[in-house]
């Protein structure tokens, strides 16, 4: 079972769930806003997937922040601004047994197909 964090209305998101399905990959959805992870948990994704891979400075909600939270970031600050804005999470993240994957490109797709 592949546990999927993303957002309902992300379209990627969307795209890996509903590709996750035509694979009949066994997987369950949780909307990281309604999911209620805390700071330890989001902590573990970066500490194996990398805290800068898995912050998602593209978004709205980075380009929002306060410029000293934006120019300061390092891991414990970035798990903290994760905890604090979910959004701020890149996705999806796939929790595959003890590993993280974050996004959704090809490489993604062939290491959920195995």
């Amino acid at each position: 079972m592949i546990d999927v964090y993303g957002l309902n209305n992300c379209d990627t998101c969307r795209k890996a769930r509903k590709w996750l399905a035509a694979e009949a990959i066994e997987h369950e959805f949780h909307d990281i806003r309604k999911a209620d992870l805390d700071e330890k948990v989001i902590a573990g994704w970066a500490g194996k997937a990398g805290w800068e891979t898995l912050l998602n400075r593209r978004g709205t909600t980075w380009r929002g922040l306060p410029e000293a939270d934006k120019e300061s970031v390092d891991e414990t600050s970035a798990v903290r601004l994760m905890t604090a804005h979910p959004a701020l999470i890149k996705r999806p993240v796939f929790v595959v047994g003890s590993d993280v994957l974050v996004g959704f490109t090809a490489d993604v797709q062939t290491a959920l197909a195995r």
